[in-house]
């Protein structure tokens, strides 16, 4: 069993949390950042309060927050464009883009919570011209497609495998249970240490609170988007890398699950998710570029 995290498409769980959808008012739009309030340290916050920090940018709340650091605490924060009056980072899949790639998508996907994540990896689909951009998007979005049956799928169902994903020679153990790290989110997050190194690197405790993945849309996105722009899995490069650098939509492929689908291992695998690539390519109006296969 890979060490990494399993690629499987897994029965659906029905939830509908949502993320607040974080809609300034016409007034704050209009407003410099200096016109914001002073972050304070330890002030109770609610979502969508905007504040100015110390580097004299702003941030809104993602979430009701006892006065965590904006920079620090990333999950409850996010940099706020003073000009536009809006979270930064405009995705360039609009949300019609979004709904008409995922017609069926469980409730629980967000796509305000997807916008709430990238804040997390700013480099996302920001990268190179607006060919690449969206072609980053559209890879990324097909190869999530693929993995959550059109995000349909929230966690994993095959409750058989859910103690195999604890690795006890980690000094940190599996404080949440030898159950508790199954697959959940859009990359399906599987095994204890990836929780804790998605956890670290988000400034969130996944480790002792793995069901944020699957409670949380904001979270659950930032764990697809970790894996994304961090791990380079069975492949060479991140599927970031692959995009932004010209190796093509299969290297991606190579990246989250190539050791059981590529080279030849799986190819009807490979092919549903250049066909979904492509569609979601065609969506967004650019060509799917070379490489297509791994």
């Amino acid at each position: 069993m890979s060490r990494r995290r399993i690629s499987a498409v897994v029965a659906a769980l029905a939830l509908s949390a949502a993320v607040p959808v974080l809609v300034p008012t016409s007034s704050a739009s209009a407003a410099t950042c200096s016109s914001y309030p002073s972050w304070v340290a330890g002030k109770a916050y609610v979502t969508g309060d905007i504040v100015r920090y110390t580097d004299g940018k702003a941030y809104i709340a993602e979430h009701d927050n006892p006065g965590y650091d904006p920079v620090i605490s990333t999950w409850y924060w996010e940099p706020y464009n003073c000009d536009s009056g809006t979270p930064v980072g405009n995705f360039v899949v609009s949300e019609a883009q979004f709904n008409q790639m995922f017609p069926n998508r469980n409730g629980f996907y967000t796509y305000s919570g997807l916008v709430a994540a990238l804040s997390a990896y700013p480099g996302f689909a920001t990268t190179g011209g607006d060919e690449t951009k969206k072609q980053e998007a559209a890879a990324f979005l097909a190869n999530v497609s693929h993995e959550t049956g059109g995000l349909v799928y929230v966690v994993e169902q095959n409750t058989a495998n859910y103690p195999h994903y604890c690795d006890w020679s980690q000094p940190y153990g599996c404080p949440a249970g030898q159950s508790a790290y199954y697959g959940r989110g859009p990359i399906q997050l599987s095994w204890n240490f990836n929780y804790k190194a998605a956890g670290d690197a988000l400034g969130i405790d996944l480790l002792n609170n793995p069901s944020l993945v699957q409670t949380d849309a904001a979270v659950a996105w930032k764990t697809g988007l970790w894996y994304w722009n961090t791990q380079s899995g069975p492949g060479s490069m991140t599927p970031h890398n692959a995009m932004v650098n010209g190796a093509g939509f299969g290297q991606t492929i190579r990246s989250i699950n190539g050791s059981l689908e590529c080279d030849g291992r799986n190819p009807a695998q490979v092919q549903s998710r250049v066909t979904t690539y492509q569609q979601f390519t065609q969506i967004l109006g650019v060509s799917a570029g070379a490489n297509l296969y791994c």
